[in-house]
């Protein structure tokens, strides 16, 4: 009897001969057991069924051939075929006997060979590797990466390492004295700075925020160009020195209303610009061109404290000074000041620390200058128009289309994100109109007249509503009255209790341009306020007074013509109407805590 799956030398044994020589002596018919039918029996039975097992084998064996032509079917083991035998074309492996031809069914049952493990692996990876090949073709996304024209991969350690990008510290203070330090790219603008602070103090961005540096020092300070560079600035600036984070509502005013900033007596044209505000600006924004301002001024002399009255001239190359008189020959011209190497700030306080004439003082300091400012050159306008001529004259030759760029900058974007923001409410004077709902439909009131009496009426209205009694008939806490006196304390345009001084401060720092505003506490009527307005860079107080009708308080500017519950309806009508100031509220100072 055979064993399938065991070595020769295993049935090789005594024992195992014996056993078999005793089960061929035994008739085939006694190996079967009573539950199971003979060998005759079952051919018998199943001879309709019958199928040639050597042909099936053959086929199979042909099969695995053609499916596996890369096998080596002469490895050192040998598979199972043909129940048991080696294929007829191939001799039996050495050291197995060969057996001889047998009739009976019992001599057909051969001995099985062993089966190497590694050779069934290898027919299931030539198998796997079949059936990967019959799959449908998947594109490569990154061919680049497989082609033999790609690069091998560096070694590791072999790239360069990676440049970090400078960063630097910047400290910035705001109004209130507070401070913020701030970790900046070493190539960012003032502009950019700026943007990243209205973000981080949760402000309202309408562009005219920027950056002041400040020298406490020398007494001067200037806002910074949005184009500058911060890190390049402070380069520049002494260990005292700071910068300041405030709105200034002039930066780019004289963009809007030329005519404003350069009186015609002290522009001198290269030609004509027939009063085109547009012209204006272009012939300073012309790099051809040749414009001058020109004036008196009084001029500080070096190394002294003593002041001169000069006539000055400003170009393109440079600040000069005439000699004799009125004279602008070359001859006679002495220069000052260059505008590439150099700056321009406004004096903090001018009569005070360097004895100027006037309070419209302004200076040239060069880049090199920190802590001396003996070096300064010193200027003295007679008034804020021409001091604001002179200083908004240097920016232009200095800069010139830069200017006009850093301006342009916000229109643009504004123009690009009209289609996806939602409109915003325009607080520009010819939006803000009277209306009146009297009727079925709305209008607007054309007549002054009519606008004040509607605005009359609008303010006995509000004190028709604001009257509010309790059950008991008694106050409310939270009655209008009591309200009224302390609700104006949480806008942004009260500024408390301020002095006429520092309140003239803020806005000329703010910018002087027509309807900037601010409210206070009156110093004089501790039950009265005061509002400070700018109109055509001049400032003016106008005084707000309590009245009492009924039992019920009331503010007017005009003697109690218009009559308002509190302070924010009054600002509330005067932004939409003139009244009797000069122009309307359009910008309000604003402090903002870092």
């Amino acid at each position: 009897m055979a064993l399938a799956g065991c070595p020769d030398s295993f049935l090789h044994r005594s024992y195992y001969q014996d056993q078999g020589e005793q089960a061929s002596a035994q008739d085939p018919g006694d190996l079967a057991a009573p539950s199971f039918p003979a060998q005759a029996d079952r051919l018998k039975n199943h001879q309709e069924d019958d199928v040639d097992l050597e042909t099936l084998m053959s086929d199979m064996s042909t099969s695995l051939e053609s499916l596996y032509p890369a096998c080596n079917m002469q490895s050192d083991t040998v598979p199972l075929c043909q129940n048991g035998q080696h294929t007829r074309n191939q001799p039996p492996p050495s050291g197995t006997k060969s057996q001889p031809p047998q009739g009976s069914p019992w001599q057909k049952v051969q001995r099985s060979q062993p089966m190497h493990i590694l050779a069934v692996r290898r027919l299931q990876e030539e198998d796997q590797q079949f059936r990967t090949s019959s799959l449908p073709a998947i594109p490569n996304p990154f061919p680049e990466l497989c082609g033999p024209k790609s690069p091998p991969a560096p070694p590791q350690g072999s790239l360069p390492p990676t440049q970090a990008v400078a960063k630097q510290d910047v400290k910035v203070f705001g109004e209130d004295g507070t401070c913020k330090v701030v970790e900046i790219l070493a190539d960012m603008t003032a502009r950019d700075l700026c943007q990243l602070l209205v973000y981080r103090s949760h402000c309202v961005d309408d562009n005219s925020w920027t950056l002041v540096e400040h020298h406490p020092q020398l007494g001067i300070e200037r806002c910074l160009e949005d184009h500058e560079l911060v890190v390049q600035v402070e380069s520049t600036m002494a260990s005292e020195s700071k910068f300041l984070f405030r709105k200034n509502y002039a930066k780019y005013e004289f963009f809007r209303n030329p005519t404003n900033f350069f009186p015609e007596q002290m522009v001198s044209l290269c030609q004509q610009s027939n009063g085109n505000q547009t012209h204006l600006l272009q012939i300073f924004l012309n790099s051809s061109s040749c414009p001058e301002v020109q004036g008196f001024l009084h001029v500080k002399e070096l190394g002294r404290k003593s002041w001169k009255k000069l006539y000055m001239c400003l170009r393109r190359s440079g600040l000069y000074c005439s000699t004799k008189g009125v004279s602008k020959e070359p001859r006679h011209l002495q220069f000052l000041a260059d505008l590439e190497d150099c700056s321009v700030f406004s004096l903090i306080a001018g009569r005070k620390q360097y004895s100027a004439p006037t309070d419209f003082g302004f200076c040239i300091k060069t880049n090199k200058v920190m802590h001396h400012s003996k070096e300064l050159r010193l200027l003295c306008a007679e008034d804020e128009q021409g001091r604001t001529c002179w200083m908004t004259a240097f920016r232009l030759l200095k800069y010139g289309m830069l200017l006009y760029q850093s301006y342009r900058v916000p229109q643009q974007r504004k123009a690009l994100l009209s289609s996806f923001s939602t409109p915003v409410r325009s607080v520009s004077e010819n939006s803000l109109v009277a209306m009146d709902f009297s009727g079925q439909t709305g209008r607007v009131i054309e007549n002054p007249a009519e606008a004040q009496s509607a605005a009359l009426e609008e303010g006995h209205a509000w004190r028709k509503r604001s009257t509010r009694m309790n059950v008991l008939g008694s106050q409310s806490p939270l009655h209008p009255s009591t309200l009224s006196t302390v609700i104006h304390r949480t806008q942004q345009w009260f500024h408390g209790r301020i002095s006429r001084e520092e309140s003239h401060r803020i806005i000329k720092q703010q910018g002087l341009v027509d309807g900037l505003f601010l409210l206070r506490d009156s110093q004089s009527n501790p039950k009265a306020f005061v509002l400070t307005l700018c109109h055509h860079q001049k400032i003016k107080n106008f005084q707000i007074l309590p009245y009492e009708d009924d039992g019920q308080m009331f503010f007017s500017l005009d003697d109690g013509n218009t009559r308002f519950s509190d302070l924010i309806q009054l600002v509330d009508f005067y932004q939409l109407n003139k009244g009797v100031l000069p122009c309307k509220l359009k910008h309000h100072c604003i402090r903002v805590a870092l």
